[in-house]
This record gives C-alpha cells, structure tokens and sequence, in this order.
C-alpha cells in the first residue's frame, strides 16, 4: 500500500512539473506577446523573443522542442487551412496574372541572391536551390497583420499583396516536392515533375470548378450549424485527414490542409466554421512562432554576427526594392506599389518548413541551416520597423504625392529637421572649433613674433653696449696706466 501511495504521489508530481513547464511557457508567450502589443508592435515578435528566452541557447528550460516542433508544424498545417478557407476565388483569379508574374519575378531575383550568397558560402548547387525557396518566400501572417492595422486590407495595396501571397504559398507545394526529392543519391525528374503536374492541375481543378459552380451544399449543414464543437471537430478532421492524405500522395501535408481550406471555404458552412476554426489556429501559430525561438542558436548568431546580420540587412533591402519595382512593372500605382512591396519584405514562416525539409533530405548543411533559421527570424522581429515606415508612407500618398522622394521628405519630416537642426548645430560646433584653431593659431604667431622681436631689442642693446665700450677715449685709459707707475 505504501509503495502504490509512493508510486502516485511520484507521479502527480512529475506530472505537476510537467504542468509547470507548460504554463512556464504559456506565460512568458503570453506577456512577451501583451509587452510587445503596448508598444503597438505585432505580438508575435514577443512570441519568437519568448522562445530565444527559454530555448536551449537562452534560460535553457525548454532543452527537448520536439513536442513544440510538432505543435508549430501543426499550426502551418491549420494555417493554410485557413488561408484556404479565406481565399476569395473570384478575387485571387482577378488579380491572378499579376499575382503570378510578380512571384515568378521574385523567384528569379531570389535564386540571383541566393547565388551570390551561396557562392560566397561555397554552398552546393542544392543548397542554393533551397535558399531560393526560402529568400523568395513572404510572411503570409505578418503582411496581412501590418495591412490590417494600416486599415488597407481590403484596399488595392491589400488586394494585390494578399494575392501574391497566396501564389507564395501555392507555390511551396512545389518547392517542398522539389526539396523532399533532393533526399538520397539522386534527383528523380520524372517523379518530381509527376507529382508537381498532379499538384498544380488539382489546384486548378478545384479553382475553375469553384469559379463556375459556386458553393458547395453540405449534407445537414442545418442541424450542425450551431454545433460549435461538432463544427471544429468535423473541419479539424478534414484538415488534418487531408493533409495525411497529401503526405502519404508524396505531397506536402500543407498542400492537402490548403486543398481542403479550399472546399470548406467554398461551402455552406463557411461563415460558420471560420470563426470555430480562427482560435485554434491563432493558439498554433502562437507555438509555431514559439518553436521558431527554440530553434535559434544564439551562439552560432554570436560567432557569425556580421554574416547573419549582412545576410539578413541585404535580403530584406533586397526584396523590399524589387517588390516595388516588380509590382510597379506589372501595372501597379506608386503607392500601392510601396504599401504592398514593403508588406512583403520579410522571410517568411514556410522558410523554416523549408529549412527543414531540406535538412532532413540531407541537401541543406547544419550552418546553412542555422543560418537560414537566424535570418528568417531577424526579418519577422525587424518588421515592426517596416510597420513604422509604411504607416508613414502611406499617410504621405494618402495627401497626393506620387514621388518616393517627396512621399520620403514629408513621411520622415520631423525626423530630416532634427537632422538639419543637428547639422546647423555640428556646423555651429566646426565654425566654433575653426575660429578657435584659427584664433590659437594667431596666438602662436604673434608670441613667437613678440620673441622673436624681444631677442632683435636684446641683440640691439648688446650691440648699443658693446659699441659704448668700444668708444672710450685712449687717454683715460693710458692716464689710469700712468698714475699707476
């Protein structure tokens, strides 16, 4: 009896520092994500800090995440779901060839970068291919959360860029076929091709059967409506059987959750199930962003410093232009052009499911890796400061500038008058300086012209002295000769 009593307290309290660790976590998200929403930034920012703080290179209290990965993996997975569920097909298919000729733009500039960064890397071709991938990709979530604050989601600039964006993530479908086929001795074309054809027609099948017939009918769709758990459960289920499906097909799980957000979006329940489905993914994400802090090394980031930070800099000034231009080739206005470019300057969240596979194939190398993880991370907490900037800038098209210069000027106004009021004030200072140096130059002058002219007057009375000497009459001298004889 003493040892079953023994065994259960035993028990209750490893499972009580299990609970511990768990709502150790919960709370360090939780305030790291309520810190950062009264400084008026994305909260996900304190979700990725809260993971770098607790993860194995920080307090080290979470040294295991493979729980946390499979959890983050999981909220891309109901991510895309919902990004299903949301796609408007009429609106995708309006703003479709700008959508795709925007991304193809950006995964030709994407493999130029990662060349160049790979070549100075030495990286391998594969290598290169997945730094492609991932430098192309854009934060789905923190574009459509920093329009949605700005107030112009539903705007031209929101328009367009959710659009590209759901051709980005269309996309990794692809991509992560292309990089789960890097695995083993050699690359299978003609497997890789098959599978990405039967992705890409799927796709298309469902968004022209979609686009002609409009919504599905759900069988009992009445008497289940109302049923909150019964609707979770029930579009859960499709999720994640979906996404099995594609996986066991050879295809991305996140390609099957998307297919299935598709449908559900495309019915009747709809309008019912999304508000159902919106928490559940908002917790995910939340352990996704989480996950993504684990996964930093902070010691790799301190021994490589200039080359994650050049690497990351360089990318996100990179994409941030080219995004502008491609969308101002494609046909768009100066200002939705800067709004919807600067929206999708980060790296995205799928770069670290990205990453991942291609670790696992064994195509990506452990620093590669690490690298592309501390990059991706430093665009998604630098991007408050695209928030800042596009707030700005947006408020100055909002007055009718159409110049990026101008827009520039009265965008940053406050800040170029300080700068002019510094550089009046550093000019003041050098003026200052100058005329001291000039005013102790002087000085020095004239001291060493006072010197020189006090030993020309000595030299002068010397002389005058020496000349007095000199003039003395003989006979006094020749007198004091003779009265000593």
């Amino acid at each position: 009896m003493e040892q079953v009593v023994h065994e259960a307290v035993t028990h209750g309290a490893s499972h009580g520092g299990g609970f511990a660790a768990v709502a150790l976590v919960i709370a360090v998200a939780a305030l790291a994500g309520l810190g950062f929403l009264w400084l008026r930034q994305p909260p996900l920012v304190g979700f990725i800090l809260a993971g770098i703080l607790l993860g194995p290179t920080g307090m080290g209290l979470i040294a295991n995440s493979d729980s946390v990965a499979f959890l983050g993996e999981m909220g891309v997975v109901v991510l895309l779901f919902f990004i299903g569920m949301e796609l408007s097909i009429r609106a995708f298919v309006v703003s479709l060839r700008q959508a795709l000729l925007v991304v193809a733009g950006q995964l030709a500039s994407a493999a130029v970068l990662a060349l160049v960064i790979g070549l100075l890397l030495d990286a391998t071709t594969r290598e290169i291919v997945i730094l492609s991938f991932v430098i192309a990709m854009s934060s789905t979530v923190v574009a459509m959360k920093m329009l949605d604050e700005m107030g112009v989601l539903r705007g031209d600039a929101g328009r367009i860029a959710v659009g590209v964006l759901i051709a980005q993530d269309i996309a990794v479908v692809p991509m992560l076929i292309f990089v789960s086929s890097f695995g083993g001795a050699g690359f299978d074309v003609t497997s890789t091709a098959i599978r990405v054809i039967v992705a890409v027609g799927i796709m298309a099948g469902l968004l022209w059967y979609f686009g002609r017939y409009g919504k599905l009918k759900i069988p009992y769709a009445e008497k289940v409506e109302d049923k909150v758990e019964l609707l979770a459960l029930g579009a859960l289920a499709l999720c994640f059987s979906a996404a099995a499906l594609s996986g066991v097909a050879g295809l991305s799980p996140a390609y099957g959750a998307f297919l299935a957000g598709i449908c559900v979006g495309n019915s009747t329940l709809r309008s019912r199930v999304i508000p159902v489905v919106e928490p559940i993914q908002s917790v995910l994400l939340v352990i996704f962003f989480l996950s993504i802090g684990l996964l930093i090394d902070l010691g790799f980031i301190w021994q490589n410093l200039w080359t994650v930070l050049l690497a990351a800099v360089g990318v996100i000034a990179a994409k941030s232009v080219l995004n502008v231009m491609l969308l101002r080739w494609t046909g768009s206005s100066a200002q939705t052009a800067l709004v919807a470019g600067l929206s999708m300057a980060q790296v995205g969240e799928f770069s670290f499911v990205l990453a991942a596979a291609g670790l696992a194939a064994g195509a990506l190398g452990e620093d590669l890796y690490r690298l592309v993880i501390a990059m991706t991370a430093i665009s998604l907490l630098v991007s408050p400061v695209w928030v800042s900037v596009m707030r700005r800038l947006e408020a100055s098209f909002s007055a009718g500038l159409q110049s990026y210069r101008n827009a520039l000027a009265v965008a940053y106004a406050q800040e170029l008058r300080e700068v002019d009021r510094g550089r009046i004030f550093v000019g003041r200072m050098a003026a200052g300086a100058r005329a001291r140096l000039v005013a102790l130059s002087h000085a020095r002058r004239e001291r060493r012209r006072r010197k020189v002219e006090r030993k020309a007057e000595k030299a002068r009375e010397e002389r005058a002295v020496d000349a007095k000497a000199g003039q003395q009459p003989k006979g006094a001298a020749n007198g004091e000769g003779g009265g000593a004889e």
